[in-house]
């Protein structure tokens, strides 16, 4: 399939002509600037997007609000129908949403199709959770008084995304917030703007259809200024942002001085611990996907490698012979394995990073250098560090994996945890104590923490995020839908007295006393 005839089947244009905002009609701006999507394997421009004014940002503000004040009234179950009605037709058009994907930020093909199962996975369990909005009941200590906990949907979210995965994250919030009887406010990276029009433009034509018209909306721009305005808009309540952790922490600041609820997806650090038990075949392929994958563009991305030393003679040279395997190029072509850098900037960062390990006392092992051909590839790189070195502290966007070596468990547990991030974390070990002792209260201190699998690679069916610097948020699984609802205590009184908790009365009441309840 051509780039035109892609671009035709998910009703994008090369030059797209009005405004890139939308809830159920396109906007028609022309004059709030332009931004450029270019295809980083290639270096050239795909095509140009209109970004919004701020009067499309108001009008879509306003829109998603009324349209809140109808949705939140549909039945849950119905709710959960229509997000199963956009999972049909994400299937129908996975293939072509993948290639998308692989052209506009990178990943190779079975990445981009994984990421849009992900986004199918999201809306089946979005579906089942549809029916499972579940509060708690309680007894009450006042005769005749029935209390239980219900939740509201909270209005409009404010979902921002980051290029590395230009579409999931948006359905791990919108479908879950969706189904919850929520509307969604969508800002995706500036550097991915193609594969949220697509998306926007299947959700428009099925929410039409489905009689449910403008639950979601987009907004297109590179202007920090309105993204600015998003953030401290009290219009919506709750602002998911993924990204770095200067701006995930200046988006807390803002959304926390106006008391609004802030759901934060920041860096990764992660870190594999390989013991003197492991499966070094195992270990081998997961250590290889997580540093390599997405060339190391994942939140998730293994970066740090812990070595038992015992180990560390035999694990290395399979790791080089794995690296020497890795082909390196167009990502939508099959045989190859890693893409290219988002851009240019990403390249001099990779450059910049090996330059400071290696003045730091970094031994290169394999890899580190700039690719002289058009679009932005580099070599995966693995480097000999020390953990305390401030580089390695740092997350890096780029395929650079730093090992290390250590004595005791205790020691690498300690290694692992001593960075300030806290996102995802991994040992392979075939040592029952050992797996234990990394899963315990003194061992990992991640949101994620996998024993014999890599970093990377979460299901759906478990809450996503981390801790510390990561900021501490959860999407995706488990009971995370409690993020985007408001929970409210109800006390029913079905009697004819009207006792008080505590055993409180209050007025004159023989051998009473005098006081009042919470």
């Amino acid at each position: 399939m051509t780039t035109q005839q892609l671009f035709k089947r998910l009703s994008l244009a090369q030059e797209l002509s009005g405004g890139g905002c939308s809830s159920s009609a396109w906007t028609h701006t022309t004059q709030a600037g332009v931004m450029e999507s270019h295809n980083p394997a290639t270096g050239m421009p795909l095509a140009r997007v209109y970004g919004c004014s701020d009067e499309d940002y108001d009008a879509m503000v306003t829109s998603l609000q009324q349209t809140h004040r109808s949705w939140r009234t549909v039945p849950a179950p119905k709710r959960g129908e229509v997000i199963r009605l956009i999972g049909k037709a994400l299937r129908e058009e996975k293939d072509a949403l993948g290639s998308l994907i692989s052209l506009e930020v990178g990943k190779i093909k079975a990445e981009g199709d994984g990421e849009v199962q992900e986004m199918i996975d999201m809306a089946d369990f979005a579906v089942g959770l549809s029916r499972m909005l579940y509060g708690h009941t309680m007894h009450s200590e006042r005769p005749e008084h029935r209390m239980y906990e219900q939740w509201h949907p909270l209005g409009v979210m404010g979902v921002i995304t980051a290029f590395n995965f230009p579409v999931a994250v948006w359905a791990w919030n919108a479908f879950i917030a969706a189904v919850a009887g929520n509307t969604v406010l969508w800002k995706p990276s500036p550097k991915a703007p193609l594969c949220a029009l697509a998306i926007q433009h299947l959700c428009n034509r099925v929410m039409e259809d489905a009689g449910y018209p403008g639950v979601f909306g987009l907004f297109t721009t590179d202007r920090v200024e309105l993204a600015e305005r998003m953030v401290g808009d009290e219009r919506l309540p709750l602002i998911s942002f993924t990204g770095s952790v200067p701006v995930g922490r200046h988006v807390a600041e803002v959304v926390g001085r106006r008391l609004g609820r802030s759901l934060l997806e920041l860096s990764g650090n992660n870190a594999i611990i390989v013991d003197e038990t492991a499966d070094l075949d195992l270990a081998t392929r997961a250590i290889v996907f997580g540093a390599v994958g997405t060339a190391g563009q994942r939140c998730t991305s293994t970066r740090r490698l812990i070595v038992q030393e015992s180990q560390y003679e035999k694990l290395i040279p399979r790791l080089l012979s794995a690296y020497e395997q890795v082909t390196i190029g167009d990502p939508l072509q099959p045989h190859v394995m890693m893409g290219p850098l988002i851009d240019g900037e990403a390249v001099a960062r990779y450059r910049s990073t090996l330059d400071v390990a290696r003045k730091a006392g970094g031994e290169v092992l394999c890899g580190g250098r700039v690719l002289s051909r058009p679009g932005y590839f580099v070599e995966p790189t693995i480097v000999r560090a020390q953990n305390h070195w401030e580089i390695v502290q740092q997350e890096t966007f780029a395929p650079i994996l730093y090992v290390m070596t250590y004595r005791t468990l205790d020691e690498a547990i300690q290694m692992q945890n001593a960075v300030p991030q806290g996102l995802s974390s991994a040992l392979f070990t075939t040592h029952l104590r050992h797996g234990e002792a990394f899963l315990s209260t003194a061992g990992s201190d991640c949101g994620i923490a996998n024993i014999n699998i890599g970093t990377s690679g979460a299901e759906i069916g478990g809450a996503f995020g981390g801790e510390k610097s990561t900021g501490g948020g959860r999407e995706a699984g488990s009971d995370s839908w409690k993020a985007y609802m408001r929970r409210q205590t109800t006390t029913i009184n079905w009697g004819t007295e009207l006792p008080l908790a505590q055993g409180i009365t209050f007025g004159r009441a023989e051998g009473g006393t005098h006081g009042a309840s919470r």
